[in-house]
């Protein structure tokens, strides 16, 4: 193990409980957030991504006929 001593000065019924819940905080800090500065992911999770699809495909414009 790279770390070794640091278990001579932390111990370990503190240092992995206090690692775990920092690794907690921080995933739920970012994953929050993603979800307040972004659009598209509460339009996910409320299940609209299907109607932004269809009607984003339905939207583009068609191609031009080809002349002869």
């Amino acid at each position: 193990m790279i770390y070794g001593k640091m278990w001579c000065v932390v111990k370990p019924s503190v240092g992995i409980p206090l690692f775990l819940g920092a690794c907690a905080v921080g995933s739920f800090a970012v994953h929050t957030m993603i979800l307040n500065n972004t659009t598209w992911v509460k339009a996910f999770l409320n299940g609209n991504a299907a109607a932004t699809a269809s009607a984003s495909a339905s939207a583009a414009p068609a191609a031009p006929a080809a002349k002869k």
